[in-house]
């Protein structure tokens, strides 16, 4: 058979909920298309049943990621760096047709994603040792301040920066042991949806992060009045939705990042790991050492 008669295979693109990929519970879907109005794919449109069962998958997750050890995290975000570059090509054309870039500048926009996954799996096991420490107290005790993930964070993510900026924001919460449900731009969800396939390949415990397609607002307002959810990113939101979203996030007390101007291909310095820690701190009697009585 020539290739002149093949039927062409489009790719179906799901959501990533809980390290599964289901089909949106409402059977909705809504048409992407690239810069120029060329029809791209049918994305899944999420429902608020949807936006539920990823906070479920994501509670379940937090137990184990939270717990696993600094240097694991570390190992595993930069497994998702190497799966990247083995599909660099698949995403390079993504990119291109969904921020309607040339091939040259979607690639730049690639290999900066990769390689941020690359930095942000240098900082998990190095975070604590910048924001923790010992404290100078006047007694015997040790006062010890170490950093803990917030829990459970919505993301909306940015719009325009449809794989980069996704990147940008994901990677920083999970890295400091956080769980994650991102609300993927609205026009241009292909590069997240697609993220999700190499989550589930990079040994990412399913539920760490999951991935919703749809219209932003449907599905990020539910997320912002969701009493299991402990923080949002408003990265992607505009000005009316951020307010209306951080007032819902007011009845559980949400730890809220507005919106804010940023570059994405500039280095991404440690405030997006810093807004979603905690800090817990403990005192400990030094105790005291033979009949001398001295201390250490």
């Amino acid at each position: 058979m020539s290739d002149t008669t093949r039927l062409s295979v489009f790719k179906t693109y799901k959501l990533y909920v809980g390290g599964k990929f289901p089909r949106s519970e409402s059977g909705r879907v809504y048409e992407v298309t690239d810069s120029k109005g060329k029809w791209l794919a049918n994305a899944p449109l999420s429902s608020r049943k949807d936006a539920r069962d990823a906070v479920v998958a994501a509670r379940k997750a937090f137990g184990g990621w939270s717990g696993a050890t600094a240097y694991n995290r570390g190992q595993i975000l930069y497994r998702v760096a190497e799966m990247l570059e083995g599909r660099r090509e698949q995403y390079v054309r993504e990119v291109a047709d969904a921020e309607g870039l040339s091939k040259s500048k979607a690639a730049a926009q690639v290999d900066a994603a990769i390689d941020r996954w690359v930095w942000y799996a240098g900082w998990t096991d190095k975070i604590a040792q910048v924001v923790g420490g010992g404290n100078p107290v006047a007694g015997p005790f040790f006062n010890l301040s170490s950093p803990e993930p917030t829990g459970v964070v919505a993301i909306v993510a940015p719009q325009e920066s449809s794989f980069l900026g996704l990147v940008s924001v994901v990677a920083p919460v999970i890295a400091t042991g956080n769980t994650a449900i991102v609300v993927a731009s609205e026009k241009s969800p292909l590069p997240a949806l697609s993220l999700g396939e190499v989550l589930a390949t990079s040994d990412l415990p399913g539920g760490v992060v999951n991935v919703l397609s749809g219209r932003t607002a449907e599905i990020a307002t539910p997320l912002a009045a969701h009493q299991d959810v402990n923080a949002i990113d408003l990265a992607g939101a505009d000005d009316d939705l951020a307010k209306e979203l951080e007032i819902a996030a007011a009845d559980n007390l949400k730890r809220v990042l507005r919106p804010q101007p940023v570059d994405y291909t500039a280095a991404p310095g440690i405030d997006r790991m810093t807004a979603f820690l905690e800090t817990k701190t403990v005192w400990h009697p030094t105790g005291s050492l033979g009949a001398s009585g001295s201390s250490y």
